[in-house]
């Protein structure tokens, strides 16, 4: 009876492990799908992210593509003009006005050692050499050195003013446009609305589909005008405070410049 016990108890022993074994191995088994099935889920998933996004850039080029033409080819071109010219305008300026940027120490450091050195001979070629609205001040300020610091001075006023006009030289016109591009957005809004009542005028009725149509175009022309104005308005208020920059550093160095001159006439003097 003993024995037979024993042999009950070891073949259920050995019949618990084999089941447990078996149910690891399902287990494992089922993991390792699990874990495929998500890494194939994950893949499509993060594929499908990726066609997203390339849909979407597609889409929102292709959104404004469709709200430019919905906004009339007729209008919205010229807008876009507008842009585009504001824009070519801006940028030549800020590139004129970088490159008359001075370093109007170094400037005048250069044309005193050079006064001190060989004359005003020696400090015009330091002005010839060296670009920008500053040094053209200077150059014409050395070249009446002869004739007394009053006119000196008058000569320098008078070339500052030259030269002011040569850094808002074409500002006008990108204060046109910014005016230009939302009154003509404005401008397709009226007529917009007009196209609009004379559909209600011939439909003999009131309907929303038909109202739609007129007031969205209206909508996306000023849309687009306003867009522009306020692209190139940030264009003109860099611009504008480039030049007060330059033109504020031309009226300090030109007072140094007389300070200069007075120094080395009254050292000739002597």
């Amino acid at each position: 009876m003993k024995k037979i016990l024993a042999l009950v108890t070891i073949f259920t022993i050995l019949i618990f492990r084999v089941s447990v074994t078996s149910a690891q191995n399902t287990s494992n088994k089922d993991s390792m799908q699990f874990d495929s099935i998500n890494q194939v889920e994950m893949n499509y998933e993060t594929d499908e992210t990726f066609i997203d996004e390339e849909s979407e850039e597609v889409g929102v080029h292709q959104a404004i593509k469709t709200k430019f033409i919905e906004g009339g080819p007729g209008f919205m071109a010229i807008i876009l003009l507008c842009l585009i010219l504001g824009l070519a305008i801006a940028l030549e300026r800020i590139i004129y006005l970088t490159l008359s940027t001075t370093n109007s120490n170094k400037l005048l450091k250069k044309v005193e050692d050079a006064l001190n050195s060989g004359g005003v001979e020696s400090a015009k070629e330091v002005c010839r050499s060296t670009r920008g609205p500053i040094a053209s001040i200077f150059y014409q300020g050395l070249d009446r050195a002869e004739q007394g610091i009053d006119v000196v001075e008058k000569s320098v006023i008078s070339y500052g003013g030259v030269q002011m006009g040569l850094l808002e030289k074409g500002i006008s016109w990108i204060t046109l446009f910014i005016a230009l591009a939302p009154m003509l957005g404005f401008l397709g809004t009226v007529i917009g609305m007009i196209d609009a009542f004379d559909a209600i005028e011939l439909a003999g009725d009131i309907s929303p589909a038909l109202v739609a149509g007129g007031i969205k175009v209206a909508l996306i022309t000023t849309v687009g005008g306003l867009i522009v104005a306020m692209i190139l308005q940030v264009f003109y208020n860099i611009i504008i405070a480039k030049i007060d920059a330059i033109v504020n550093n031309m009226e300090d160095a030109s007072i140094s410049l007389i300070d200069i001159l007075v120094k080395f006439n009254i050292k000739n003097n002597k």
